[in-house]
């Protein structure tokens, strides 16, 4: 699902025209979307008050007003403004909430003869708005607030009866759903906050997200408030973007559809991690007991021998494989324990195609270590496997400042993914975070498309650059998975759904894969802190909820797309 600015927004609508579908089309479609969503997330029987503005965000909220009444809700319209300013659809929509007077509609249509006789089933109240006053008044007694006052193409700030408005609810604690986005929120904004923007507890989009609905945290105080993007009957060739970004949640439709009936493990792929180290046997053990539950038909963890029982304890499924270290380790009273690195020799030819024998896919990284010998050894495997491989955690360290022999590696393995955070991204660019974090976008897109790797970059809304440049955002997580463990769980998710969807010949699917596997591993991140609170989810939480992620569905019955938040359907967020 591409990602839109206003502009592009803008542009879609006056395509769709040109196709022959009509703005009031395309409002009808919306509004039907909006009331379908608060009637089915917001039931009840209380007054809904939708705050309308004098433009088509407004019209929106009108006609939504109109299908809540259809329904059975008392609704009642707050027009911030006067209906003899209205115009265009605004004023359409304005005549079909409430009955217009003989009087007006002729003064509308210029003569008696041209009045058509229209019958509306219901009847919505209209409020001309016009001091603080009569909007306190409108908004006595609403259970839920609809705010329809600016969209799309409005410019920050908020003025007059808007800006009024935007402090009531502030003070309020009834629920509001925003038309396109909250109110004073610029559409074209990649800030995770917006000063004097309205309230939401749920947000209904249509056609496509808008860079705020994806980087910006729409509902704050509402973890997981929904934000929903509705299909309005805008042709998809009219939907165009140049800014290369696409929503990444649209690619866990490949882990939707039911797996062959006479599948094996020998076509769901083999995994093989490589990592720990003395006091770290934790990472690789919880990566491989991630990728068993995302999937993999095989796994096969490769540790230091001496750490090797802790792991084959985590989880009898797996399969393990020793690496040796060098000869000069000794233990040291007081200082843990001191090793010379993993053996090179076990990258010697015979050992290294003993090692990869029925690997599909390579990890390497979690809780490697950086002593001795270890980050060369971590060079020599990069340098010499040819299957795809995920690099993360400490051999994202050992290639810093080194990042040139990515772009052979990539060329030989055709798939390299790279999963680093922000501090992990600084050294291997030579930046500080500040910096990274300062053009995250940017700086993704540069890294992937010069190496020709896939760029994993974690935080808030992490990112997924991919070697042609498009960027994935991702929309899921939560602050719970704020918790050492959850890269190295990530990195098993990612082996996992390359190995399934990226292997056996179908790697034009790596893309999908990838960002799948980050969508579901916020996703599951964000089933456990529903079931718990953030500040005691623990990494292997995630994994235990990420049966979960799989049911869960993208697109719910109403053909709404969940963009954030918990669905309503049962199984989604």
């Amino acid at each position: 699902m591409k990602i839109l600015t206003a502009e592009e927004m803008g542009a879609a609508d006056r395509r769709s025209m040109e196709a022959g579908v009509s703005v009031g089309t395309l409002m009808q479609h919306a509004s039907e979307a909006v009331a379908r969503f608060c009637l089915r997330r917001f039931g009840g029987d209380g007054l809904v008050v939708v705050l309308a503005g004098k433009g088509n965000n407004g019209g929106d909220g009108m006609v939504a007003a109109l299908r809540l009444a259809e329904a059975g809700r008392r609704v009642r319209v707050a027009l911030l403004g006067k209906a003899s300013e209205l115009k265009g659809e605004a004023a359409r929509a304005r005549e079909s909430v409430t009955h217009l007077s003989d009087d007006e509609a002729v003064a509308k249509m210029g003569h008696p003869a041209n009045v058509a006789k229209t019958v509306y089933p219901v009847s919505v109240e209209l409020r001309e708005i016009e001091d603080e006053a009569g909007l306190r008044a409108a908004l006595e007694g609403a259970a839920l607030v609809i705010d329809a006052v600016v969209g799309t193409g409005f410019k920050p700030p908020l003025r007059g009866l808007a800006a009024t408005a935007q402090k009531m609810l502030a003070e309020s604690d009834v629920p509001v759903v925003a038309v396109d986005l909250p109110s004073g929120w610029d559409a074209d904004s990649m800030e995770e906050k917006a000063e004097g923007a309205f309230r939401a507890d749920a947000v209904v989009t249509f056609t496509a997200p808008k860079l705020a609905h994806v980087f910006g945290h729409l509902t704050a105080g509402k973890t997981f408030g929904p934000v929903v993007v509705a299909g309005i009957g805008t042709p998809a060739g009219a939907i165009e973007s140049a800014t290369g970004l696409t929503w990444g949640g649209s690619a866990k439709t490949i882990a939707e559809a039911p797996r062959a009936i006479n599948g094996n493990k020998g076509r769901l792929g083999h995994v093989l991690l490589v990592g720990g180290a003395f006091g770290k046997a934790g990472a690789p053990s919880m990566a491989s007991v991630a990728a068993l539950r995302t999937g993999a038909g095989l796994v096969t963890t490769a540790v230091p021998r001496e750490i090797l029982p802790i792991v084959a304890a985590v989880a009898p499924e797996l399969m393990l494989t020793p690496l040796e270290e060098q000869g000069s380790g000794s233990r040291v009273q007081g200082s843990g324990f001191e090793v010379g690195g993993l053996a090179l020799d076990q990258l010697e030819k015979e050992s290294l195609q003993a090692l990869l024998k029925g690997i599909t896919v390579a990890g390497i990284g979690p809780g490697l270590g950086q002593e001795g010998t270890t980050p060369q050894w971590v060079r020599t495997f990069v340098g010499r496997v040819t299957l795809p491989m995920v690099i993360d955690a400490d051999a994202l360290n050992a290639l810093a400042g080194r990042t040139s022999m990515l772009k052979d590696a990539a060329k030989k393995a055709r798939t390299i993914v790279l999963t680093p955070h922000p501090g992990e991204m600084a050294r291997l660019v030579g930046m500080t975070v500040k910096e990274v974090e300062a053009d995250r976008v940017g700086l993704a897109r540069r890294f992937a498309t010069e190496h020709g790797v896939t760029l994993v970059l974690k935080g808030w809304r992490t990112l997924v650059a991919h070697p042609n440049g498009r960027v994935a955002v991702n929309t899921t997580g939560n602050p719970s998975m704020a918790k050492g463990g959850s890269g190295d769980i990530l990195t098993g998710i990612v082996c996992a759904m390359l190995a399934q969807y990226a292997g056996a010949g179908m790697w034009g699917n790596v893309a999908e894969a990838v960002e799948a596997a980050v969508f579901l591993h916020g996703l599951a991140g964000d089933f456990a802190c529903l079931a718990q609170d953030e500040h005691t989810v623990l990494a292997m939480d995630t994994v235990g909820h990420l049966w979960q992620a799989f049911r869960a569905r993208v697109e719910d019955s109403d053909g709404l797309t969940w963009i954030a938040g918990t669905a309503a359907n049962g199984a989604g967020r």
